[in-house]
């Protein structure tokens, strides 16, 4: 196993705050603070830690999970967009930045059946919200649209985070 490798695996204290933080960060105005206090060291070198795993790829990112239903938001759809490879780079993050998209990325296309690369998932308070929503990124990305699908949740799925297996955890 090489140097860069060993430097990438959580030492005993990530590893606790992975466990610490699995079901989501504390609900109090000072979360690190809390995890801190509970794992013996300073709120500062949670902060640090957590800065270090995201940089190493052990965690991609720190950041809301909502519970979409909960919040009214009852259609709710993946909407799948086939825009030109070559400018998925621009296409995407003006997708990404609209205020009712929650994430956009890009994905393979699996043709001749799927001509898709480009996925957005969009929110509304009723169906006609929503179809609004898809109008609205269909004129954003004008010629680029080369075709559109809407695929509509129909129930909730398990949302988690990181989760350590095998040892004990």
């Amino acid at each position: 196993m090489s140097a860069a490798t060993l430097l990438a695996l959580p030492d005993a204290v990530d590893r606790a705050l992975i466990v610490a933080t699995q079901a989501g960060l504390p609900l109090v105005p000072r979360p690190y603070h809390e995890l801190a206090e509970k794992l013996g060291i300073g709120a500062d070198e949670v902060m640090q830690r957590l800065t270090r795993m995201q940089e190493r790829g052990v965690i991609r990112r720190i950041g809301l999970v909502p519970n979409h239903y909960a919040l009214g938001y009852t259609y709710n759809g993946m909407t799948v967009w086939n825009v030109p490879d070559e400018r998925i780079h621009l296409l995407g993050p003006r997708l990404g930045a609209l205020p009712f998209v929650s994430h956009c990325y890009r994905r393979p296309r699996y043709l001749p059946d799927w001509p898709y690369n480009l996925f957005a998932m969009v929110h509304g308070r009723s169906r006609a919200e929503t179809d609004a929503q898809v109008e609205e990124i269909a004129r954003l990305l004008g010629d680029d649209d080369r075709g559109h699908a809407v695929l509509y949740s129909t129930r909730i799925l398990k949302k988690t985070g990181l989760r350590l297996a095998g040892r004990g955890d």
